[in-house]
């Protein structure tokens, strides 16, 4: 029999006026929601259509969303529970015995405290489950833990700045888990029209084939002159996938899902001839998600160790090839199945806020209006990309700002619920990739604004094969706007807007030549317009006195304090990045980059004359570390000074004085050890 609560509850949106919950369970729930203060019940809300939103996606799957109006005591520790029963049963059951290791030692119920102005924070990014780094957020656990009735030191919220899931890079045993998780909980299957691919067994990768489109209908995307493309026609050997069913069927695709995934041939400059060429370019490709099923199933394996006490890791023909690295992500699942009670308990204790980055979609996801084009003309791509957006609505975004997501929005996505077949999933598609309202803000001191830096790109006028902008000029705008009549603002930016120069002159290297894919050439100075324009904003008369910007994407933390040359009034901008929560830079060549980005970019070097950020000063924080004990030890100095990027696994810490400016800044690593940035007066670049 399977558990009443498979995933959750994780506490989403938490304000004086707003709570918001969000679990999953295989049948649609009645019941109350209660808190208490002191073990006094001084709130009931009975289940209503009027405050709980459902949303089917299997047999023995349903969404729930709970949105209630409140008027709670804030600055109080106070508990809560979610007394839950099916339809035809009239015995409702506490969390306690739902989810038993939801709550703390001594405690009945799980809590959480309403925090309107904001004390410290928990941030951070990246948490690939089969990373052979630990998970970060056990460390967030403990630190709610520490502090769990305690006002001042419990975290106000955890903000989720990207890749929360990795739909492009899994492990074959967790696409194993996933698909036996599909089976049992019967989630909708979907049907593929005019999708091919070729056996790449027997046909090479060179053969010029695409596959995701029927022979009949094949057109390659535009390159940036717009000169057409030119395929062969399919061969007698491919193969017609017609649905999902058929997709999970194919064994002998585990590792080698890019076999499946659709190939193009784009136009490419006269240096380098033109060839098939994936049009997904994560280099973990090997067991991409497809099927919006598959993304669903995703989510609950990363949020509660529920159904992975259902399935095997093991059991599935492997290929020769890929046996070493079977064997090490079988470990790695090991232990992130371990610490999954202490992060599903630690997300029902904490407001948690996402948004997405490319990597909950794909790698390099709207990175160029050249890969736009080719995903969004083939109808495979399409729905991958599709797919990845609704399950990103129902397990992250639906969340952030129920309201968002009211109206027309609504009755698009529940006329798939009510008729989960072909033409409403590609209609509700269709929807989410025109929507743009995924950034929305938070009202608490200071305000809490998070950024969509993928759907509204600003697209390169010179070249469709160059990096877009991270955000249109519509899309600043409106940010501009969200920030006026505030003295400090927290900004939540998946991509660092200030980030590491040495390393974004080798992705403006690698666009110059042609290979922005290559080396994920996305960053905020990438595209003149979008730089310029948030740059601009910074400078603006009635811009807040304090800008902290919170940051990851990148596998290493590091944290820089920025002023503006040349102004009587200059904000005070702290851009802090943490990342990743389970990932991290290949060692030793974060190091060798930081050495260079130092000797390049350093104060006095003629090279700052030809950056975007040349009337601004930008100065690296240095890097102490803490054991468990608490005794300091500095890493071992580089030749040309400490080390300011961290590539350990971590989640940020963050706390803040009254002004909104930061008091503490440090890295939790999953060891127990933290890293402190500590401030400095040497200038890193101009």
């Amino acid at each position: 029999m399977l558990a009443d609560i498979l995933a959750g509850p994780i506490l989403r949106r938490l304000t004086e006026q707003q709570l918001v919950l969000w679990w999953l369970s295989p049948y649609e729930c009645q019941g109350e929601f209660c808190c208490f203060e002191e073990d006094e019940k001084i709130l009931t809300v009975e289940l209503t259509s009027d405050n709980l939103s459902t949303f089917r996606v299997g047999e023995y799957a349903v969404v729930h969303l709970l949105d209630i109006d409140i008027s709670l005591p804030s600055e109080t520790y106070l508990e809560y529970d979610l007394l839950i029963t099916a339809a035809d049963k009239k015995v409702r059951k506490p969390l306690s015995e739902t989810v038993p290791h939801i709550t703390y030692d001594n405690c009945t119920r799980p809590s959480f405290i309403i925090q309107p102005t904001i004390t410290n924070l928990l941030h951070g990014s990246c948490r690939n489950p089969h990373n052979s780094s630990g998970d970060s957020l056990l460390v967030g656990d403990k630190k709610v833990a520490d502090a769990l009735t305690d006002v001042t030191q419990r975290p106000s919220l955890l903000m989720m700045n990207g890749d929360q899931i990795y739909a492009d890079h899994v492990a074959g045993a967790t696409l194993y888990a996933i698909h036996q998780v599909i089976e049992l909980l019967g989630l909708y299957g979907e049907k593929f029209t005019n999708v091919d691919f070729v056996d790449e067994e027997n046909h090479p990768k060179d053969s010029g084939i695409s596959s995701g489109i029927s022979s009949d209908k094949k057109s390659a995307a535009s390159s940036g002159n717009n000169k057409k493309s030119h395929q062969r026609p399919a061969k007698a050997n491919t193969i017609t996938l017609t649905d999902s069913e058929q997709l999970y069927q194919l064994t002998d695709k585990y590792f080698k899902r890019e076999d499946v995934l659709p190939r193009t041939t784009l136009s490419s400059p006269w240096y380098s001839p033109s060839s098939a060429q994936p049009i997904f370019t994560s280099t973990y490709a090997h067991n991409h998600l497809i099927t919006f099923a598959e993304m669903m199933a995703m989510y609950l394996l990363v949020w509660s160790p529920t159904l992975w006490q259902e399935v095997e890791l093991t059991g599935f023909s492997v290929p020769a090839e890929h046996e070493k690295t079977h064997q090490s992500e079988v470990a790695a699942l090991e232990g992130f199945i371990e610490g999954l009670a202490n992060v599903q308990r630690l997300l029902a204790h904490i407001p948690t806020y996402m948004i997405f980055d490319d990597h909950d979609v794909t790698d390099d996801w709207n990175l160029t209006a050249q890969w736009e084009q080719a995903v969004y003309e083939n109808p495979l791509a399409k729905r991958i990309i599709g797919n990845s957006l609704f399950a990103y609505w129902l397990c992250q975004g639906w969340g952030n700002e129920p309201k968002n997501f009211k109206g027309d929005f609504w009755q698009m996505m529940n006329n798939y619920q009510q008729s989960p077949n072909a033409e409403n999933q590609d209609n509700v598609i269709d929807y989410l990739l025109g929507f743009s309202q995924w950034q929305y803000t938070v009202d608490t001191s200071p305000k809490l604004v998070v950024l969509d830096s993928r759907t509204r790109r600003w697209r390169s006028e010179q070249s469709l094969a160059e990096p877009s902008g991270l955000m249109d000029w519509e899309a600043l705008c409106e940010l501009q706007q969200e920030l006026i009549g505030h003295d400090a603002i927290l900004l939540a930016s998946p991509a660092p807007i200030f980030g590491v120069k040495v390393i974004e002159t080798i992705q403006r290297m690698a666009t110059i030549i042609g290979k922005p894919l290559a080396v994920d050439a996305e960053n905020w100075m990438a595209h003149s317009g979008s730089a310029s324009t948030i740059l601009n904003i910074f400078k603006h008369p009635k811009t807040p006195q304090h800008f902290v910007i919170l940051s990851g994407d990148v596998h290493y933390s590091f944290v820089y304090d920025i002023e503006l040359r040349f102004s009587r009034n200059s904000p005070k901008i702290w851009q802090i990045t943490s990342s990743g929560i389970k990932n991290q830079f290949p060692q030793p060549l974060i190091g060798i980059l930081d050495r260079l980005n130092r000797v390049l970019y350093g104060p006095y070097s003629p090279l700052n004359l030809f950056t975007k950020r040349r009337a601004m000063r930008v100065t690296g924080r240095k890097l102490v570390t803490k054991n468990e004990s608490g005794d300091q030890k500095k890493h071992k100095p580089l030749s040309l000074g400490h080390q300011r990027l961290m590539p350990k696994a971590a989640l940020g810490y963050l706390e803040l004085n009254d002004d909104g400016s930061p008091e503490y800044i440090a890295d939790l690593h999953p060891n127990g050890s933290i890293t402190e940035f500590i401030e400095s007066d040497e200038e890193l670049m101009h």
